[in-house]
């Protein structure tokens, strides 16, 4: 059924997104009261012989509810109904030609199909069925009462009411169909970007758990190996030792514990040492080796694993997407370490010298020699420009992406260096 609004059923086609289709049933209703409500009145007492204030009567009872059959259908098919139905037994009362229609005259077949074609639009299918089965009631009754006998024409009442209520009714559940398809598709395509958002985020805490598992190891040797490489140290700080390295051993084993949630039966190659801004450059030439020339400008910056791993997925998923996207482009792969501009007042930077240092990836490529089949980014899931974000705001850096005017795209990250920047 059409939706309703705070308790008030809305216009027939009043969800279409053009206006001009919103108001056509407005329209039809309009020129078919102001066209049938003075025919009406004119066959009724010149052909039929009906009494003029009989035929007015009947009239705006059969023509001016079609108004109303815009909004509520099926309250204006009542006062139609029992208008078309009273015409007839009115028209028992007088004498007219064979020839013409009874015991619903042209007119009215009119108007009762235009107004069964308003409900197949809003009613259900029961409702639909209950009118079809009172107008055959009624055209089927009347018959017996036929003052020139019955015929095939006078059927007409029931056959074209059915056909317009078949039609409005399949023309209704088609709509409703594309509806819910619709819908169906936009909660599917919000799942997916919430699956690929947990599958990311589950990734980048497994890396992470590599990542983190090596240096409580190494804490925890070292902890373990303070007696035997320290052999003065006193036994109140051996003690301390002993308890540092049962805390490491007891958190790695938490975080193992958590990770074995995380990993799937598919992640056996995730027990490797993760990546870095060391091994970039193979992605640079194989990605080169694929045909589309890459310009690389490499940083030997020392920087947490965890920027350097971002670092890597990010210029690993933005060369996927220039093979993908922009075959045969040329591209350029930039890694520099930008440092805070002096303030003009000689502060002091914090110990190390690395205060609000950030590690800069850059990566630009041209518009592919032939174009390719979409525009760049389009059509595609997105999926790579999620898990960018996700490590991105792991430690918190900044992102911009997005296409370049001359038909190229463009991906820049900013990632913090220092551990006090890192959230």
């Amino acid at each position: 059924m059409i939706p309703v609004e705070e308790g008030r059923p809305r216009a027939l086609l009043a969800g279409a997104s053009r206006r001009w289709v919103r108001m056509l049933p407005w329209a039809v209703a309009f020129v078919l009261c102001v066209v049938l409500l003075p025919t009406t009145i004119v066959v009724l007492t010149a052909d039929y012989g009906l009494n003029g204030g009989v035929a007015s009567a009947l009239a705006v009872a059969q023509s001016a509810p079609l108004l109303l059959a815009v909004v509520r259908p099926l309250h204006a098919w009542y006062v139609v109904f029992a208008a078309d139905v009273a015409g007839a037994l009115a028209l028992l009362g007088v004498d007219f030609e064979q020839r013409l229609l009874w015991p619903f005259p042209p007119m009215e077949l009119v108007g009762y199909v235009a107004l069964c074609l308003a409900l197949g639009l809003r009613e259900r299918r029961r409702t639909l069925v209950l009118v079809w089965l009172a107008t055959a009631g009624a055209n089927v009754g009347l018959g017996f009462a036929a003052p020139h006998g019955s015929g095939a024409k006078e059927l007409l009442f029931t056959i074209l009411g059915g056909v317009a209520l078949l039609l409005g009714g399949v023309l209704r559940e088609r709509s409703e169909v594309q509806r819910r398809l619709v819908e169906q598709e936009t909660i599917s395509e919000a799942e997916r970007g919430r699956r690929t958002l947990l599958e990311e985020r589950a990734r980048i805490a497994r890396e992470l758990h590599d990542v983190v598992a090596h240096h409580m190891s190494v804490i925890t040797v070292q902890a373990d190996t303070a007696e035997y490489r320290l052999a003065t140290l006193p036994p109140d700080v051996r003690e301390e030792f002993t308890s540092i390295a049962a805390t490491a051993r007891e958190s790695l084993g938490e975080m193992r514990r958590l990770l074995g949630v995380l990993r799937n039966e598919e992640a056996h190659g995730e027990l490797v040492p993760q990546p870095g801004l060391a091994q970039i450059g193979q992605l640079v030439e194989a990605t080169a080796r694929t045909g589309g020339p890459v310009d690389f400008t490499p940083c030997d910056a020392e920087v947490p694993e965890a920027v350097g791993l971002s670092a890597y997925r990010i210029v690993q998923e933005a060369l996927a997407n220039v093979v993908r996207h922009a075959p045969g482009a040329a591209t350029h792969v930039s890694l520099s370490v930008s440092r805070p501009a002096d303030d003009g007042h000689g502060g002091e930077q914090p110990a190390g010298g690395r205060g609000g240092e950030r590690l800069t990836v850059l990566v630009v490529n041209d518009p592919p020699p032939e174009p390719p089949a979409g525009p760049l980014e389009v059509g595609g899931t997105g999926h790579g420009l999620v898990g960018m974000r996700e490590r991105v705001r792991l430690v918190g850096g900044t992102l911009d992406a997005g296409p370049l005017p001359d038909g190229g795209f463009r991906i820049a990250a900013q990632l913090p260096l220092t551990e006090e920047d890192l959230t």
